[in-house]
């Protein structure tokens, strides 16, 4: 029969003893955890204040031109600005993919290859759209929506909080600039499908040697009607996502007008307000 001497021996050769985490272990994963968390911001606050900058140059860029030539001269004032701003935005769906950022992709990825293909497949294309007003009212309505986002998630990353008034502005302004921008995308598609057909771009014709034909007329004539299921979709989702920004803001504003006045009629320190109201 083995003594428990010899029987601990045995055990302890033939399965090892699970090793039990240290505090210097803990700290060193929460270290790095933390580090990845300061990348992750320093990362995004960068992409943003960029973006950001881009689509401010964007702006002014139109608004001189209107003030200056008018409607007709905006696309020309606008367009390596413009072509940068949006086509950074690329980097938002491998953002949304490896879960930088909380944006599902099935949302995003609809809006961002629907601008691109508005502004490299249509108006960089076609320069017979760059005179139109539909430009302008795209142009205005796009400006709008991205000045004030990029601003907001700047200020997020940057800073860890946004004033209310953005915070509002970020969940109301597609109210009004979504319509008017999907109208003037619908309409300069259709404006620009008689010259699309005549000009045959970006065609395949059969015969080839990939044995395959792509007609490109045919495929913005699809993009268009795609808006009918996509456009109730997308702005309902943007309603839900306002009424669930703007109800957390308020809870949060009023818990913290709540605590306010407790810690006043109480007399507690700063330091007390401030560790409960973390």
């Amino acid at each position: 029969m083995l003594s428990q001497i010899d029987w601990w021996n045995r055990v302890s050769r033939s399965k090892p003893l699970a090793t039990i985490p240290t505090s210097s272990s803990i700290s060193h994963i929460s270290a790095m955890a933390g580090n990845a968390s300061v990348m992750r911001r320093l990362y995004l606050s960068f992409y943003n204040w960029i973006v950001f900058i881009g689509w401010v140059q964007v702006s002014w860029s139109m608004i001189l031109a209107l003030l200056e030539n008018g409607y007709e001269a905006v696309y020309a004032a606008v367009e390596q600005h413009l072509l940068f701003a949006q086509t950074a935005a690329i980097m938002e769906i491998l953002h949304s993919i490896v879960g930088l950022v909380r944006s599902p992709v099935s949302s995003t990825i609809p809006q961002i290859t629907g601008r691109l293909f508005m502004i490299w497949g249509i108006l960089w294309s076609f320069p017979e759209t760059h005179t139109h007003i539909f430009v302008t009212s795209l142009l205005i309505s796009w400006c709008i929506t991205e000045v004030t986002r990029y601003c907001f998630y700047g200020m997020k990353e940057s800073f860890g909080f946004t004033p209310s008034w953005l915070l509002w502005l970020r969940y109301s302004t597609f109210i009004v600039c979504l319509p008017v921008g999907t109208v003037s995308e619908v309409g300069l598609v259709y404006i620009v499908l008689p010259f699309m057909k005549a000009s045959g771009k970006y065609c395949l014709r059969m015969p080839n040697k990939w044995n395959f034909s792509s007609n490109y007329f045919y495929a913005s004539i699809f993009f268009m009607v795609l808006y009918a299921p996509v456009y109730p979709r997308l702005f309902r989702y943007l309603i839900a996502q306002r009424k669930k920004a703007l109800a957390k803001a308020k809870t949060t504003y009023n818990y913290t007008q709540e605590l306010s006045t407790l810690i006043s009629a109480r007399g507690y320190s700063s330091g007390c307000y401030r560790f409960l109201s973390k």
